[in-house]
């Protein structure tokens, strides 16, 4: 229905963006470490419904939207799952664990038990050719901007809106604060959900 979106850029937070377009504001889910740098955005989407509720999924690059509806097409991934995948890995790392028969990789991410990475990498081992060839053509994800301060709360509210008690998330992100500082969000979140 909507292919992208292109418009002012109203709020980021770590897994949600608000778009304002021709006076309407759009909430659209996005992975976790995804860049909407700048005023001005256009964002691949995707429109999940259900019975009850519409939900706008957002991408910063057609790829990335892509790997989604791939990952959609798994046995047993719903689109919250999915976009916990690519919350849990980049694009370029999770297309690697593909071709790579990595279930390990897919395992790091939480939610992600034995049963759903091999799901994965069996329903999309014959597209991982494809995806890679996307990932070449697709370029180098830019740089995230260094967070603001409260970077550490920012990551406890990413960690709980893909499925950790806030509690655990607490606990992740001083973990991983404690290993790599807090550089950046993304850097950040992606320790947590590894250790």
């Amino acid at each position: 229905m909507y292919d992208f979106l292109e418009g002012r850029v109203e709020l980021h937070a770590a897994t949600r963006l608000v778009l304002e377009v021709g006076g309407v504001g759009y909430e659209l889910s996005v992975p976790l470490g995804s860049s909407f740098a700048g005023a001005r955005a256009r964002v691949w989407t995707h429109l999940a419904v259900r019975e009850d509720a519409h939900t706008l999924y957002g991408f910063r690059d057609a790829a990335t939207r892509e790997l989604f509806r791939a990952l959609l097409t798994v046995n047993g991934v719903g689109p919250r799952t999915a976009l916990g995948v690519l919350s849990g890995l980049s694009r370029a790392e999770l297309v690697a664990a593909i071709a790579r028969g990595d279930r390990a990789a897919l395992t790091s991410i939480k939610g992600i038990g034995k049963k759903t990475a091999d799901q994965i990498l069996l329903d999309l081992s014959g597209k991982a050719a494809k995806l890679l060839a996307a990932e070449g053509g697709a370029g180098p994800a830019p740089a995230l901007p260094a967070p603001a301060d409260g970077a550490s709360e920012d990551a406890v509210a990413a960690l709980v809106s893909i499925g950790y008690a806030d509690k655990d998330a607490r606990k992740q992100v001083e973990r991983a604060a404690a290993k790599v500082g807090a550089a950046d969000l993304e850097t950040l979140v992606r320790a947590a959900l590894s250790s």
